[in-house]
């Protein structure tokens, strides 16, 4: 049985049994040549980073099918709740040891992304789910997703995550990203060199709201 999870600005999500399947669908707006060539290369590229994934064994939706004639990319449905959701219900719980748990979780694995070359560019607590059965972070929609080892690209992922971070948890996002941050620095190649360009990403940020 099909069902729509959700849609979004460029790509409708639904799910048939164990499976979720992305629909790119055709933007009107945009001319026919152009429109077709930018879902093709957006439906390749996140093909080939879900393979990236499998491939060192990062937690997130194993890859069964890229089609870049229909545009749609088929994978595995992980089940398990969005870990927005969770890190609320601790939080209401009272629960700091198990939201700070969960964002040091985070930290590491966004490190391992990094560490690989990948970016996922929309880091929100809405594009993890934990998994049901190995309580396990997965990450999820590699829609926006790139490669690149630059230091600025890994620094703007992160400075995103903690925006993300402060708009939905705004009242314990202060002990959730101090959590990230903590555990990255273990585990990421280049900690120090993205430390120091997240300074300057967030100064540049501060000054446009400045003007």
């Amino acid at each position: 049985m099909v069902n729509k999870i959700a849609q979004g600005a460029e790509a409708i999500i639904y799910a048939d049994d164990a499976i979720v399947v992305k629909d790119r669908f055709e933007k009107t707006y945009r001319h026919p040549d152009l429109d077709r060539r930018l879902r093709k290369s957006r439906t390749r590229r996140e093909g080939k980073v879900l393979t990236k994934l499998s491939e060192i064994g990062l937690a997130a939706p194993g890859l069964i099918e890229m089609d870049d004639k229909e545009m749609k990319v088929r994978m595995d449905l992980v089940p398990g709740d969005m870990v927005k959701t969770v890190i609320d219900d601790l939080e209401s719980a009272g629960d700091a040891a198990g939201y700070v748990k969960l964002c040091r979780e985070i930290g590491e694995k966004v490190a391992v992304l990094h560490n690989n070359g990948l970016v996922h560019q929309d880091l929100t607590t809405s594009n993890m789910i934990l998994h049901a059965e190995k309580k396990e972070i997965f990450l999820i929609d590699f829609g926006l997703s790139f490669f690149s080892n630059k230091v600025e690209d890994h620094a703007v992922d992160l400075h995103l995550l903690k925006h993300a971070l402060e708009s939905r948890h705004h009242r314990i996002f202060e002990k959730c990203f101090a959590a990230v941050i903590d555990a990255y620095k273990k585990r990421a190649d280049k900690a120090d060199e993205t430390m120091s360009r997240l300074e300057r990403v967030e100064k540049r940020g501060r000054n446009k709201t400045k003007h």
